[in-house]
């Protein structure tokens, strides 16, 4: 670009940057019409007081307190258990092996890949574990049975029935086998079932019930 065009553009941009800008009228492009939507907000609130008004929000509250207030009383019941016909016994060996190194924070390798160790080598179960559904009556007098005859040291472990309720009527603690995680992992299928720890292993007897 020559000094005269350079001249020539740099005036002219000034001059319509300093003169007064105006907007051009292009007319009616085609048919307007008023802003007939509701403001979504607005659309939300007004459908939040019409079912405050009619009480269905209260009624929704209740019904999910009263469900959770269930779940807490008389939580599902593990699946894929059954009163036990006959006595059954059998081990679990609780070893674990590691499946990768466990290092420090340097790096160093504390325990390598493949390592085994048994839990009971270093820790004992000071109570026994007793399984039993609480929903059965002759299964929770078998559990009242047992935890007389070991004098208390029996960690009673639902797995159906209403685990507030028997501690009301206990006056203990009882606890609850959530998603059967702890049968599941000891292979319990019948119940009741008591596992007792015997050296580094856990014997698991399913009780018969008559």
């Amino acid at each position: 670009m020559t000094t005269m065009l350079k001249l020539l553009f740099s005036v002219g941009v000034s001059a319509v940057l300093s003169g007064p800008l105006h907007a051009a009228d292009l007319g009616v492009l085609g048919p307007t019409y008023p802003i007939a939507e509701r403001n979504l907000l607005d659309e939300i609130m007004a459908n939040l007081r019409e079912k405050e008004r009619t009480g269905e929000i209260m009624r929704w509250q209740e019904k999910k307190k009263t469900a959770a207030n269930e779940a807490v009383v008389n939580p599902k019941p593990v699946p894929g258990l059954s009163r036990a016909a006959s006595a059954r016994t059998y081990y679990y060996d609780p070893t674990l092996v590691l499946d990768r190194n466990i290092t420090d924070e340097r790096g160093l390798i504390l325990f390598p890949a493949g390592t085994r160790k048994n839990p009971l080598e270093v820790v004992t179960l000071s109570k026994h574990l007793l399984f039993f559904d609480a929903r059965d009556s002759q299964q929770v007098a078998k559990a009242q049975e047992l935890t007389d005859f070991y004098q208390g040291k029996v960690k009673p472990i639902l797995v159906g029935g209403s685990y507030m309720n028997l501690m009301k009527t206990w006056g203990r603690p009882v606890y609850y086998d959530q998603q059967g995680t702890l049968v599941k992992k000891l292979g319990i299928t019948k119940v009741p079932a008591i596992v007792s720890q015997e050296g580094t292993r856990l014997r698991i007897d399913e009780l018969a019930m008559q």
